[in-house]
């Protein structure tokens, strides 16, 4: 048994066995010089599952966005992205860093952005005053709302005004297949309403290393320039795209025993005295909560990292203090697990 149950987040997951073995038995190439076989599978396979032209095989979600933003961007002009996004809040100041563009932040409960909010935020004119909006980034599952599902409808809406406006849309999709697996909604349905979408390998689908950037043929040959230019060129990358295609191929369908396990750990978080969690958002897994007001820790200023330990004391590892407290399901998390977490969480609360 292993001494922690891991809970801070789907990207600590380690590659199973037959997973090792399939990235040991790989057909390998240099990718920089386009002859990976295993690479080269492993673009076309999610090209497919996404819809698109093509894609490509990049080290990081965090890279596979900035490239996005990077090939449909200009420096001086703008995206519109949620308050909350990984974009904006998780990525180094990387949009005005590498590629010299604003952000524009638009906030909601759930993650999605409201359309007419979006209209009206455009800036499409030659207003010298405004960087002119070329780019709608939204995220799907949304990680800092509660890994929620964004509503298919109001992506809809939001893509139709992109299009009207003849605006690029991107999503962040480093968690789409839990979106997939929660909504019964095909991941290419989702990415059709896109130009360019990115997927993480490494999180949910446990993978130990990648992200892959699908889109137009034109724009991922651009961004397989830029790649090399921020020095994400890899080169026996097959080792790595190999771990990607054995987890398309068989952990995809088993997210739906890390979003009934989410769900599990915030029905109990719900019935301990001292913890607030709101259930509605838990959708997948991803499990947001909180210390109650009226409890002592609460009035401690360290109280959620006092909380923190104390469940380490215990095997637990959760994330998140001292802002909020985060718990994320994954291939790595068993039904003993959760219950050792759920235990510990009673314990160090009483």
């Amino acid at each position: 048994m292993d001494p922690f149950v891991d809970l801070r987040s789907d990207t600590v997951t380690r590659p199973t066995r037959a997973m090792k073995q399939a990235m040991m038995d790989a057909p390998l190439g240099d990718d920089v010089f386009g002859d990976d076989p295993t690479v080269h599978a492993l673009e076309r396979k999610v090209a497919q599952l996404l819809g698109k032209e093509a894609a490509i095989l990049v080290p990081s979600g965090t890279m596979a966005n900035q490239l996005a933003l990077r090939v449909q961007l200009r420096p001086g002009e703008e995206a519109i992205v949620h308050a909350g996004c990984h974009i904006l809040n998780n990525e180094g100041g990387g949009a005005a860093a590498l590629s010299g563009v604003t952000l524009r932040p638009l906030d909601s409960a759930d993650g999605g952005l409201d359309p007419g909010a979006v209209e009206a935020n455009l800036h499409l004119d030659d207003d010298p005053h405004h960087a002119q909006t070329r780019l709608i980034c939204l995220e799907n599952t949304h990680n800092a709302c509660g890994g929620q599902v964004l509503s298919f409808p109001g992506l809809q809406a939001v893509a139709e005004v992109a299009r009207r406006h003849g605006v690029a849309m991107h999503l962040d999709g480093a968690r789409l297949l839990n979106a997939q697996v929660a909504s019964g909604r095909a991941a290419q349905q989702w990415a059709a309403l896109f130009d360019t979408v990115s997927l993480c390998l490494s999180k949910g689908l446990g993978a130990p290393v990648g992200s892959v950037l699908a889109g137009p043929a034109d724009l991922v040959a651009k961004a397989r320039r830029h790649r090399k230019q921020l020095g994400g060129g890899m080169r026996q990358a097959g080792i790595l795209a190999a771990a990607g295609l054995y987890a398309l191929d068989h952990h995809v369908e088993r997210l739906a025993d890390d979003h009934r396990r989410a769900r599990q750990l915030a029905e109990a978080i719900a019935q301990v005295p001292g913890l607030t969690v709101e259930l509605w958002r838990v959708q997948t897994n991803i499990v947001y909560f909180d210390l109650a007001p009226d409890h002592p820790l609460a009035r401690d200023p360290r109280g959620r990292e006092t909380l923190q330990r104390r469940l380490a004391e215990r095997g637990v590892r959760i994330a998140g203090a001292p802002y909020r407290l985060r718990a994320v399901t994954h291939l790595d998390v068993d039904d003993t697990g959760i219950e050792r977490a759920c235990a510990a969480l009673r314990e160090v609360m009483r």
